[in-house]
């Protein structure tokens, strides 16, 4: 098998996504975070991504590793994990952690810490779902709206409280790109944002939608799955695809997103990497 490396998402595009459109909600995490660097929507980074493909004739798996995270691996076969494991060796000098499909995270870190040693640990279940036949939710009260200019400041919060390991420094940078791409929706309640619902341009047909937030003190009216309904009939109605991942330790939304019509299609882990 030919293994190679690259820090240019646009050539890795050229070269992956034929593979990987074969199914765009399965890899929808891989094609968004590439395609938002290839074509220069992706906020500044100040060092490289690395990207790596299997080819086997064909490409037959891919990953990606961008500036402060772990690798990414996706729905990765198995057998091709400690390959990939080898060829981020080679690049990188340490490694916060891995995800993906169990099995090949698993093996992943395994080759990660028999290279370079350590431990490994899960730390989060997520899993993916697809939405079937969308069921409209109701809220106590309320109803949606498109994100307002004057509302950067309450999403750039909300985007800190809830999704800061994620976003890091530039959660207002993120709050303005939703804004700008009118990808953001909010559930007002009395003229006031009570949740807020976003989701990813769509790429192949296929949007995820994501982040999902409501203020603690806001929680269990239904204000977050009325708007996520709201969302994913907007995205339908565009003739696109609606997936989303949910935290399997949070039971709640897990129920609350089946009730809407999102069905399982596959569980992920991160596995975290210590000394």
């Amino acid at each position: 098998m030919d293994v190679r490396v690259t820090s240019d998402p646009g050539a890795f595009e050229r070269t992956v996504f034929p593979f990987l459109q074969q199914d765009p909600v399965l890899h929808t995490i891989i094609m968004s975070n590439v395609h938002e660097r290839a074509n220069g929507t992706a906020r500044a980074e100040d060092e490289p991504s690395y990207f790596v493909s299997v080819h086997d004739g064909d490409v037959v798996g891919v990953a990606m590793r961008t500036p402060g995270r772990g690798v990414y691996l996706g729905a990765l076969r198995e057998d091709l994990a400690e390959v990939i494991a080898d060829a981020y060796v080679d690049v990188l000098p340490e490694l916060s952690g891995v995800a993906g499909d169990r099995p090949a995270a698993r093996r992943f870190a395994a080759r990660w810490c028999e290279r370079r040693g350590g431990q490994a640990t899960e730390t989060k279940g997520t899993r993916l779902h697809k939405l079937g036949e969308l069921t409209p939710l109701s809220a106590d009260g309320g109803s949606p709206r498109p994100m307002r200019a004057d509302e950067v400041d309450v999403v750039s919060g909300w985007g800190n409280d809830g999704f800061a390991e994620e976003l890091g420094t530039g959660y207002r940078e993120w709050a303005e790109r939703q804004l700008q791409q009118q990808t953001m929706w909010i559930w007002a309640a009395d003229g006031e944002p009570v949740s807020m619902v976003g989701y990813h341009l769509p790429i192949f047909g296929v949007c995820r939608v994501g982040p999902v937030y409501t203020p603690p003190e806001r929680r269990r009216h239904g204000y977050a799955g009325a708007l996520t309904s709201h969302v994913s009939a907007e995205i339908l109605a565009q003739g696109n695809q609606a997936c989303l991942y949910t935290d399997l330790a949070n039971p709640t939304s897990n129920k609350i997103y089946h009730q809407a019509g999102y069905r399982p299609l596959t569980d992920f882990v991160d596995v975290e990497f210590t000394a």
